[in-house]
């Protein structure tokens, strides 16, 4: 299992918006894949609902986890963390 640890970018946190876009990033990423707030349980992060209970506010660090390992899990947990550091919320 590969894991990175990233701070959230957009600045008003993972709200509809950018956790869309992350979620279905996630979908479509071939391996299940969840994130977790800070030292709390994760939840799988192709669900909208259990990343938008999350809470997630700008700048706290969420935990992603992809099973598998090697170049894929390292280009999953890339374009996930992308997503994550983004402010989406810029106009």
């Amino acid at each position: 299992m590969a894991t990175r640890t990233v701070r959230i970018g957009s600045s008003h946190g993972l709200h509809a918006r950018p956790a869309k876009l992350f979620t279905q990033a996630a979908k479509d990423a071939g391996a299940p894949v969840t994130i977790a707030k800070g030292s709390g349980k994760a939840v799988n992060a192709a669900s909208i609902l259990g990343v938008i209970a999350l809470a997630v506010e700008h700048g706290d660090y969420v935990t992603l986890s992809v099973e598998g390992e090697g170049a894929a899990a390292e280009g999953t947990l890339d374009t996930l963390s992308e997503l994550l550091v983004t402010d989406h919320d810029e106009q």
